[in-house]
């Protein structure tokens, strides 16, 4: 999850807008002009499906032996360094507003999103994790419907939101009350960190920002970072913490979550969305949790009840529908 869902977020619902009044005539040109080989269109798809998929996991690896705020707040500070590093090199330049609303955004993503979820996956299967975060496309038409104080309904939308509620519920159900008072904090922890994601994405689309995606993510961060790492040092992270003590594995996979996670995926995206439909690149949606729940089976000894896989499908159907409903009432 890594490059940042503030910046996939953001990305989808711009190039989705652009798409719709201008039709894919734009990255129809740019494929014929720009002709990209398939060893790089594959590679790209790989970096936004299997790559973000397995960052589950990397937190995991990572929170076994880091604090989790501290692991969070260490990811965004080098990343986004790395990516406003980028940015400046080419010549962009932050304004105050950018800087205001960075710090809100930071917040809501960042702090209370990844934060919540680095904290949860010291207690919660991985691929249970990515199942509650998947539904957040449910939670954003929720809380858009709720801000604007009307309901736009149709057939899509009414199953995708029932289903998806459905799913959840089944998720927070039987198999997380069984398993203890730890695991069901972590996986209300996620659900609240999913709706966060869904405020920030709602202030985003407010927030009229104009600017590079790549600066505005890369002040995002930085600002979570801050929040992370000083609301990981109130609450005493910082005890007991040595970084000889952090073996190679938790560094590898901070490293992963960093390079591959952020930056190598983060990349791929937005070269994706310059030549092909964002409704094709928007398909990461739907195979994040798949990725997540074989690679936490597979590596992590995770177990994979049929609780687990019907409500997997059923969140993954929720969310193609939510999505088909929200286009139709784009047409």
């Amino acid at each position: 999850m890594a490059a940042t869902r503030t910046t996939r977020a953001e990305l989808e619902e711009k190039a989705l807008v652009t798409e719709e009044r201008r039709g894919r005539t734009d990255a129809r040109q740019r494929r014929r002009k720009f002709p990209a080989s398939r060893i790089a269109v594959l590679s790209a798809f790989f970096s936004i499906y299997v790559i973000w998929g397995s960052t589950y996991l990397a937190i995991w690896y990572a929170v076994a032996a880091i604090p989790p705020l501290y692991t969070a707040g260490f990811r965004h500070l080098i990343a986004g360094s790395v990516l406003l590093v980028w940015a400046l090199a080419k010549g962009q330049r932050p304004t105050w507003p950018q800087i205001k609303a960075s710090v809100v955004i930071g917040f809501f993503f960042f702090l209370l999103g990844h934060g919540t979820l680095h904290w949860a996956e010291t207690r919660l299967p991985t691929g249970l994790a990515a199942l509650i975060i998947a539904s957040e496309p449910i939670w954003v038409f929720l809380m858009a419907c709720a801000g604007e104080k009307r309901w736009r309904m149709n057939g899509y939308l009414f199953a995708g939101v029932v289903l998806g509620l459905g799913a959840v519920a089944l998720l927070l159900g039987r198999d997380v009350l069984n398993s203890g008072r730890q695991v069901f904090l972590g996986a209300v922890a996620v659900l609240v960190g999913a709706i966060s994601w869904s405020i920030g994405i709602i202030y985003s689309r407010h927030s009229h920002l104009s600017g590079s995606p790549l600066l505005l993510s890369a002040l995002s961060l930085l600002a979570g970072s801050a929040m992370l790492l000083t609301t990981g040092t109130i609450t005493g992270e910082y005890r007991g913490f040595h970084f000889a003590n952090v073996p190679v594995r938790a560094w590898l996979a901070l490293g992963y979550l960093i390079l591959f996670g952020s930056v190598i995926a983060f990349s791929a995206y937005n070269w994706l969305l310059e030549h092909y439909s964002p409704t094709l690149v928007a398909t990461h949606t739907y195979v994040n949790p798949i990725v997540a729940v074989l690679l936490g089976w597979w590596l992590a000894h995770e177990t994979v009840s049929v609780n687990v896989l019907v409500s997997a499908a059923a969140v993954i159907a929720a969310v193609f529908l939510v999505d088909r409903g929200m286009a139709r009432m784009k047409m």
